[in-house]
């Protein structure tokens, strides 16, 4: 199924319950490798990336079982550090299992990680902290090698926040010889459900939520059940969704106090919301209002993944948006794309577009070149009057798990083939 087709022009109207979280999930089944049992991960998406994740646990010894809603990890078996090339070139969140794997084996030799082509991301950030903890990196033949005589806590000072990165230092943290203090970490939602998993498994961290951590290394981990939170970005693609075709919604388990920024710029652009125990209640504008500046920022500010869907919205924004990146230099990919549909943007440089709001857009062939510019013509694509198809899709396979089926309860017109 690598196109989706989309007759645009509905209002979307309904309920859908949103996913388990992709970029909660990915890190957690990388810490099932640390406890030597068996844990069972709940509310698990049925995405390409988890799927690529399970595959590289079981080519380092896990066995690995789905279940209804979620899958067993027992990582016993494991015995070895040499990670699979292929997954870990299509994904870049296959680099926390550098943090996991020198806890587990002091070891780990690996391609340098991919995934979307949204920036360079290069890996010095984890690297210069891992160093600190007594790990030594060589690079040979391409690939990279990590070793570990003997990991032990360290003093860490991150100079700007990195997900990535401070999942690594957790994963080696829990697992190495003394306390690991880590200053600058980052904040985001995913951060804290990894160490809640390893809390449960017996890891002892403070400053949970906090930019500075301290995880108490050295604790023996048992194997936990533990349910991955709902998908904040889902969430927000289908909140900019109803933004974008003046509609009424209702996104259940939609994580409402891991949204704040979104929900800002929602109403910003003319939304009325209501949030609840349960979810979050969407009403639409009949034309959202063009938002003066939307700027990106580590959480808790409006996240970078979300930036390509808010572009989106604002094509048909009533005036002008200044639409500014600060955290990747190459996430304006989809500029492109949605010129070909009718938009008037003005790329200013690598981090700023400037969008004036047309009338309204008109449907075309495009082409998703990473996953949230892809969601982001879906977006487009509903918005839009007349056909619209996709092509590229395998891209947002990678975080949604079903978002023709989704979009489809809500009402629209949509197949993927």
């Amino acid at each position: 199924m690598d196109t989706i087709h989309i007759r645009g022009g509905v209002a979307l109207q309904g309920k859908v319950c949103i996913q388990g979280s992709k970029n909660a999930t990915l890190p957690v089944l990388a810490a099932t490798l640390l406890n030597g049992e068996i844990s069972y991960i709940g509310n698990c998406p049925r995405i390409a990336d988890v799927y690529a994740m399970a595959s590289l646990l079981q080519s380092l010894g896990c066995v690995v079982n789905w279940q209804e809603n979620g899958l067993t990890v027992d990582s016993s078996g494991v015995r070895r550090g040499d990670i699979c090339s292929e997954a870990v070139r299509g994904m870049r969140s296959s680099l926390c299992l550098l943090g996991a794997m020198l806890g587990r084996c002091n070891e780990v030799v690996m391609e340098y990680p991919g995934g979307c082509v949204i920036g360079s991301r290069p890996i010095d950030l984890h690297i210069a902290a891992l160093e600190q903890m007594g790990v030594e990196f060589s690079e040979e033949g391409g690939l990279l090698r990590a070793t570990a005589d003997r990991l032990h806590g360290a003093e860490i000072h991150m100079p700007k926040p990195s997900v990535g990165a401070t999942e690594n230092v957790i994963l080696a943290g829990v697992m190495a010889e003394g306390d690991t203090i880590l200053d600058g970490a980052a904040r985001e939602p995913e951060i804290e459900a990894l160490c809640r998993y390893l809390q449960l498994c017996g890891a002892e961290i403070d400053g949970v939520g906090t930019d500075r951590l301290t995880i108490r290394g050295g604790k023996k981990l048992y194997g936990a059940d533990f349910e991955v939170p709902a998908d904040r970005i889902v969430a927000g693609t289908y909140l900019m969704a109803c933004m974008g075709t003046g509609g009424n919604i209702f996104l259940e388990n939609a994580p409402v106090g891991e949204l704040t920024a979104v929900l800002e710029l929602a109403e910003q652009m003319g939304g009325k919301l209501c949030s609840s125990d349960n979810g979050i209640y969407v009403q639409g504008p009949e034309r959202p209002l063009a938002v003066k500046r939307i700027v990106t920022a580590p959480y808790p500010g409006f996240p970078t993944d979300l930036q390509s869907l808010a572009l989106a919205v604002e094509t048909i924004g009533d005036g002008e948006t200044l639409v500014e990146e600060t955290i990747f230099e190459n996430r304006f990919r989809v500029v492109e794309e949605l010129r070909g549909m009718g938009g008037d943007m003005e790329q200013l440089d690598a981090f700023r577009v400037r969008v004036r709001g047309v009338e309204g857009l008109k449907g075309a062939q495009v082409t998703a070149k990473e996953l949230r510019g892809g969601a982001a013509l879906v977006v487009a694509g509903l918005m839009a009057d007349g056909r619209t198809t996709v092509s590229g899709c395998p891209y947002i396979y990678r975080g949604y798990e079903n978002i023709c089926r989704d979009l489809r309860e809500l009402g629209a017109r949509v197949i993927s083939v």
